[in-house]
């Protein structure tokens, strides 16, 4: 098998021509007979017995060029890529066989798209915001704002109508043009008035009212709603049968001691709290400072990105969720059926994503190249050894599950975005 020929016919596209020898092809077809054998039955032979030769005689010589061709194609191509040192980013298309038999070999025309060539602009000196590193009070209060509603309980009023921020607990049916609707009823419903839990409308049209009152509500189902019911008018009987409100904790010692038993007072909390939110939003301020500058790398980069990368990518994240969802266990299909959304419409949500991530590697790889990054043997090792600790296992686990090439690669990408941050200034 060999590269004949290799010419760049577009953009990111080559046209190779590969052969494959008539020793290697007809060993293909002598596999491709065993593999066929035993589902192919000619007069005189009980199925499964008649020997290669009788087959080829009877349906012809080219009765397993299709199965061998698939046999050899794969290395093929492989040998002929790895030979015109390309970087092909999907599967050959346009293939074009023309030369098969036992007595030629195969002479075959395909097509490759490659991985694109990037031009780089600016990626040094570049200029970002930097944000702020150092907590607040008010970030301290907001915080300790939160903990308390976190802590809080509810407790039942009996003085006084539903405000915005009770729990009521209603009956409600809905109906359309006086019919009841599927899904529109509900008995003893917990429902936090300004939560947003329900139809736009409805939760403010319940605040006002007291405990056993009956009455309506009217709203219109939003356009983008379940396609029966969206952009209707639905009129919904109420009954309110119990209002809750939360009942806040004191900030005080015990209320700290309670949330946080490493700490004794409520100013020893506070300091924490500060500590926290002020390294959280060091990170947080890092993370967008290096993204920023990304963004600008990308933005002076020139390339032509081929459309198949970004849909392999979008799938890739797709994927991924799905196999998070498992871990939850949901099926994807069960909570797209549960949004109300196609296939189409989710993958549509991961794209400007998918796009962003392949252009920043792109990039990156880029300024590897250009800025000869490398990672040394320290490097690796302490790398291997991360994801040991990481995942739990042995060291030489790891290193027989992840190749030396990918970690190398990897560190060289964290590397390159050290290099751009080290190369700018904070605006």
């Amino acid at each position: 098998m060999a590269l004949k020929s290799f010419n760049k016919v577009d953009t990111n596209t080559y046209e190779l021509e590969v052969t494959v020898t008539p020793e290697v092809f007809v060993e293909a077809t002598k596999k491709a007979f065993l593999k066929q054998r035993k589902s192919i039955q000619i007069p005189g032979f009980r199925k499964g017995k008649a020997t290669q030769g009788m087959i080829e005689k009877v349906y012809g010589e080219g009765a397993f060029y299709e199965e061998a061709l698939d046999i050899v194609f794969p290395e093929a191509v492989q040998g002929a890529v790895d030979e015109a040192e390309l970087r092909i980013v999907d599967q050959p298309f346009d293939l074009d066989v023309t030369t098969i038999s036992k007595a030629d070999g195969v002479v075959m025309k395909m097509k490759v798209t490659t991985y694109p060539e990037a031009k780089l602009g600016k990626y040094k000196g570049l200029k970002a915001e930097y944000g702020e590193t150092e907590a607040t009070d008010e970030d301290v209060d907001k915080e300790l704002e939160n903990m308390q509603q976190r802590n809080s309980r509810l407790i039942t009023v009996e003085d006084r109508a539903a405000e915005i921020g009770d729990t009521a607990e209603i009956n409600f049916e809905g109906f359309v043009d006086g019919e009841a609707f599927d899904g529109g009823k509900g008995e003893n419903f917990p429902l936090e008035l300004g939560s947003g839990q329900f139809i736009p409308g409805f939760e403010e049209q319940v605040a006002g009212h007291n405990v056993d009152e009956e009455f309506d509500v009217n709203v219109t189902f939003p356009e983008e709603y379940e396609p029966s019911l969206a952009g209707k008018d639905a009129v919904f009987k109420v009954k309110i049968n119990e209002i809750k409100t939360k009942e806040l904790p004191e900030l005080d010692d015990e209320f700290a001691k309670d949330v946080d038993d490493e700490v004794e007072t409520l100013d020893e909390l506070k300091e924490k709290l500060k500590k926290q939110i002020s390294e959280h939003k060091a990170e947080t301020a890092k993370t967008e400072f290096e993204n920023a500058l990304v963004d600008q790398v990308i933005d002076e980069m020139d390339v032509e990105v081929p459309e198949c990368m970004f849909n392999q990518k979008t799938e890739e994240l797709v994927q991924d969720y799905g196999y998070r969802l498992q871990m939850q266990g949901i099926d994807l299909k069960t909570y797209l059926q549960y949004l109300g959304q196609t296939i189409e419409d989710f993958k549509e949500q991961f794209a400007e994503g998918a796009k962003k991530q392949v252009l920043t590697g792109i990039a990156l790889e880029e300024i590897v190249k250009s800025e000869n990054i490398e990672a040394d043997a320290e490097e690796i090792e302490s790398e291997y050894n991360k994801l040991s600790e990481q995942y739990k296992m042995e060291v030489d686990q790891i290193k027989a599950a992840v190749p030396e090439e990918q970690i190398k690669k990897d560190i060289a990408i964290r590397k390159a975005v050290d290099f751009i941050v080290d190369n700018a200034k904070k605006a």
